[in-house]
């Protein structure tokens, strides 16, 4: 059995398990590749599955009425990823999670998951950390969008994912931050100016 160095260490940060337990866990989880702009799950699947990035990027977004890709968040290296909304509900789901670049998860589908709630229930206490952790995330990332100009928006955008600004397309930087990529260009070019 393969054992995933990052995917333990994400695992102990919220719950203690031994080294035949941390290997128990992994047997649950299935190792899925995807090339650049691969999908993990599109807009109508029921999203049946969580996943944890090993390696790579996702961009997790929707389309509105008019076409236009709205990116919620990035899904990084120790990032999970899920439609949470249709993974508790069921119901298809309104997103698309899609590989900015070629990459690797771990991914647990819902009947293992229940498995292995059953099989070791300590690790409810993982997932509920999981998704409280997220919930966080998804309030700041409200707040940031309401109440802060774009430049602010990218400074946290740039604090939260470093190196991504390398990695990704300019366009799917705008989108996250909710402006056009003209738009995104200016501001860049105000922020240089002011830290001259």
């Amino acid at each position: 059995m393969n054992r995933y160095p990052g995917f333990d260490k994400n695992v102990i940060r919220c719950v203690e398990l031994s080294d035949e337990e941390l290997t128990r866990l992994t047997s649950y989880y299935t190792l899925q590749r995807f090339k650049k702009n691969e999908y993990l799950l599109r807009e109508g699947q029921v999203c049946d599955f969580e996943a944890y990035v090993l390696v790579g990027c996702f961009r997790i977004y929707y389309e509105d009425e008019n076409l236009r890709e709205h990116i919620l968040y990035f899904a990084v290296e120790d990032w999970w990823v899920l439609d949470i909304g249709s993974f508790i509900s069921g119901t298809p789901s309104r997103l698309n999670i899609q590989a900015l670049e070629d990459s690797e998860v771990l991914r647990i589908d819902r009947p293992q998951k229940e498995r292995l709630y059953r099989e070791m229930p300590q690790l409810e206490q993982l997932f509920r950390i999981m998704n409280q952790k997220a919930l966080a995330a998804l309030q700041m990332r409200m707040i940031s969008m309401l109440s802060k100009k774009a430049g602010q928006r990218l400074e946290d955008f740039t604090e939260k994912y470093p190196t991504l600004s390398q990695r990704i397309a300019q366009h799917h930087i705008a989108s996250y931050l909710g402006i056009s990529h003209e738009f995104l260009s200016k501001v860049r070019k105000n922020i240089l100016r002011k830290k001259k």
